[in-house]
Order: C-alpha cells, then structure tokens, then sequence
C-alpha cells in the first residue's frame, strides 16, 4: 500500500508535469498498474495497522528536550549521554525503548548545530510567479458582538506577487485549516504549486532529520485534490517563510490596530477580504515601478484552475446518547430518536455539524462554540413524544422551540383542554412532512373559524396538503353513448308482481 504523499506525488507528476505513466513507474519502482489505480485515488486511502514499529516518546518528549536544553548550557564533560537520559526517563515511569530516545537525542543535537559567524546572515529569495505560497496563523484580538474576545487568524501569501489573504476564526482546529484554504484558493482564482507551513500539528504528524516530515492524512487529502506540493520547514526557521512572518506583523498594525469592532465572523471575515483587495494597491517591495495587484495579474494566469471545492470536514464517529444527543467540543446536538445508542459520522466543518448514518445525512446543525450549550431539533423527538406525550409541556427541547405565533396560540389552547397536549402531538406527527409554513397555514385557518381543537387544524391541514382538484372533465368523443336507454316503468312492475325470481 503507498502513502497519501507517495499518492500525491505520483497525480503531481502525471497531471501537473505532464510525465508519462512509465516513467513514473521507472523512477519510483512501482508498476504501471499500481501507478494508473492512483492516479484515479482523490479520497484517503484507509490502512488498518495492526502494530506500531515505531513507539513515540509521548509526554516524555518535553521533560526530554528540557532536560537537553538544561544540559547544553553546562561544560560538555558534564552533559549526560543519551544512556543516562534514557535511565533517568525510566526513573520518571518511560517504559519505551531506548531506540526512541537515542535518535530523539541525535536529532535534538543536530538542529542545534550551527555557526556563530552566520546566525544572523540571510540569503534573499526570488519565487517565480504561481510557484509558491505561504501559510501562517496569528493571535489577534477584536470586539465581536460588544464582546472583547481572542481569535486565530489564517494568513495566506503569495511569493511572487506579494498577494496576501487572511480570514479569521475562532480556533486552529483542523477543520479550520481546510476550510481557510478552500478559502484562499477561491480568493485567489487558483492553486499554487506548493504551499510552505510550519509545523503544526494540523498539518504534520511527525518531524524527521532534516526535511523529512509525515503528514497529516486528512491534509494530505486536501493537498492531493488540489494537487500543491505541502513543504514543512526546518524547527525555529521562520526565515523560509519569511514573507508571511513579516505579514503577520504587518496586519496587525494596519487591521487590527486600534482593536476592530464587528458583529460576528462572517462580517469581520467579510471587512478583511475587502481590506486585502484594497491592500493589492501598494506597491511591490522588489518591484517598485509596479503594484502588489499588477504583479497578481501576471501570477494569476499560472495559478492551477479549481474545478471542485474540497470538502473540508473533519471526521467523529460517536454514539448517540439516551437523550438523542451526541457531545463535541464540550456541547451536544441533537440526532433522530432512531440512532440512539447507535454509532454515527460526524463531519464537522468550520461553522456546521453533518451527522451521517448508512451513508445519508440524518440531521444538520449550525456548529456552536460555547461551552456546555445545548442545540435541539424538536423533530428529533417526536417519536419519543408519541410516546410519552406529557413531556411536551416541561420537555427542553419543546420549551425551547420558536414557533410562529399562530401555532403558540394554537398550542396554549389545545393544552388548556383535556388531554390537550396528546392532541397538540397528533397535531405535530400530521405536521412533520409538511413543515412549519404549512402547520402555521392550518393554525391561522382554525384561528379564524373560532374553534379551536386537534381535528379542526388536522382538517385544516389535510385540506392544505391535498392535490387540487380538476374543475372540469373533459370527455372523450369515443366514450359518449350514441344511443341512450328508455326509461321503462314496467320492470318494476314486474318485480311486484312476483315474476321476479330470486
């Protein structure tokens, strides 16, 4: 089985630079038939590991590092070995191998070599236009809705051009990864071929020697449908994406300074788009005679074109509770009574929740991101309600529910009179496929006739669902008698003179 940045690269190679099948097939030892089967692979592919060859040092990786930082201050004859560190780390409860620790301690060593006469020296850089983008995320804080609160902000820039995009979010959560570059790519008009990161722990699992880096797989399915190059760069290196760091600094001073006031994110999201457009206006900092937006109409051309939108959701699979709930990110959403103490997907993108069942969606909700809320769907429950029709005057769900004012008068009514809130539920399991707008229809029409009960507004609505009915008949000519019968009397005459027989 290969990889999804093995995968990756063999779409690159093939779509992007046009090499042929064999070709790829020589230079990465693979046969043709495995080459041609994926180049057709868009999804992650699913591996089932029954081992793990190579145990991770876990929590034990910072006491490990400050334990090496401690030690490199000290003169070297009295730096421990990686032995001593691997036995003071048994000390401390480790039970992994000393493998882990010996190359954790080798690759620590490594990174910190470097030559005092060039620390500070730097090498300037030229990209050539649609090559390279820079990924980056910062800390601001703003006003939302009257309320101070932080934010993660995703920064995006063009190399060449100098283009820059940011969005804003409420966290840096995976979800919100894909979802700015969905973002961003769209903003742009196209794709680059390679995006530059750090090292977060959204887009790279692992950091081997040198350049070497495990990805992400759910981002390395992101990479694989838009076909960019993902490049990690080196530990405490902010120079390889030097531009985006500035950036950052940058937008700080000019967006967020004084602190900006917006009612939610999708206003504040909406003011920084159109900031970034009006930021293309200056000038470019190598290209001075021309601006940031005329340099873009050059880049802008040799960006890769986007035929679909990737589906940036994150996957959850959880059980649904006893009370038709399932928890996420410390609040709970309501599912169909049916999938209770059932397993279902959950998808979750940057501002919805996609709950999915045998491969349908059974329920929808806008993603909430509080703590300990509660998001209810009142349709959710009426099979339970069915049965237990007393829950509907103290039920949460139901206490909660905006309904339009003519079904609120309806309802009040209806549970005044005896077994009134049984009727108000048939009312509601007549209702369900019709929708809201229809129930509300019905309980006007009841409202008006001035009697007001369960069989008026089921009536109501009966008549609301029906077909139309045809005005008119039309007849066709070969259908119509060409001679009609005679009324004849005497028949019935017959029958009372007892000719008839039984």
């Amino acid at each position: 089985m290969l990889f999804m940045d093995f995968i990756a690269e063999i779409r690159r190679r093939h779509f992007v630079s046009g090499e042929d099948i064999s070709s790829i097939a020589r230079s990465l030892k693979l046969s043709r038939t495995t080459v041609r089967k994926h180049l057709l692979t868009t999804e992650e592919p699913v591996y089932h590991r029954k081992t793990q060859t190579f145990p991770k040092l876990g929590d034990f990786q910072d006491r490990l590092e400050q334990w090496l930082e401690l030690d490199s201050r000290l003169p070297k004859k009295q730096r421990r070995t990686a032995k001593r560190l691997f036995e003071f780390l048994q000390a401390e409860g480790y039970r992994g191998a000393y493998d882990s620790v010996q190359r954790y301690v080798k690759h620590w060593k490594l990174e910190q070599k470097m030559t005092p006469a060039i620390t500070k020296a730097f090498i300037p850089l030229a990209f050539p236009p649609g090559e390279t983008c820079q990924f980056d995320w910062s800390e601001e804080f703003v006003q939302l809705g009257g309320i101070g609160r932080k934010i993660k902000v995703a920064h995006f820039r063009l190399s060449y051009s100098r283009k820059m995009f940011v969005a804003a979010y409420p966290c840096e959560t995976q979800e919100m990864v894909l979802d700015a570059h969905n973002k961003a790519f769209a903003f742009f008009g196209g794709v680059p071929l390679r995006m530059v990161y750090d090292n977060l722990k959204t887009v790279v699992d692992t950091v081997f020697v040198g350049k070497e880096r495990q990805f992400n797989r759910r981002f390395l399915t992101l990479a694989n449908h838009y076909l960019f190059e993902p490049v990690a760069c080196t530990p405490a290196a902010g120079w390889e994406k030097g531009q985006v760091e500035n950036q950052v600094g940058n937008i700080r001073e000019w967006l967020f300074t004084p602190c900006a006031r917006f009612a939610d994110f999708n206003e504040l999201n909406v003011w920084l788009e159109k900031r970034c457009e009006e930021l293309s206006g200056r000038k470019h900092p190598s290209q001075k005679t021309r601006t940031i937006a005329e340099c873009f109409n050059d880049e802008q051309s040799l960006l890769r074109p986007i035929t679909v939108q990737f589906d940036g959701y994150k996957e959850h699979l959880l059980r649904v509770s006893s009370t038709c709930l399932i928890r996420l990110d410390r609040n709970n959403y309501s599912a169909p009574a049916a999938w209770v103490g059932k397993v279902i997907s959950v998808k979750v993108t940057a501002d919805r929740l996609r709950l999915v069942a045998d491969g349908d969606i059974i329920a929808e909700h806008e993603r909430c991101f509080g703590r300990d809320k509660f998001i209810f769907n009142p349709w959710h429950y009426l099979p339970v309600l069915e049965r237990k029709p007393g829950a509907l005057r103290h039920g949460i769900p139901f206490q909660e529910w905006d309904l339009p004012q003519s079904i609120q008068k309806v309802r009040n009514q209806l549970l005044k009179q005896p077994k009134g809130d049984k009727a108000f539920v048939d009312v509601l399991v007549m209702a369900q496929g019709a929708g809201l707008e229809t129930m509300e229809a019905a309980c006007a029409l009841t409202l008006e006739s001035g009697v007001i009960n369960a069989s008026v507004v089921i009536n109501e609505l009966r008549r609301l669902l029906e077909p139309p009915r045809v005005k008119s008949l039309v007849t066709v000519d070969s259908l119509l008698l060409h001679v009609e019968p005679t009324a004849d009397c005497g028949r019935y005459d017959s029958l009372l003179s007892g000719r008839y027989v039984h």
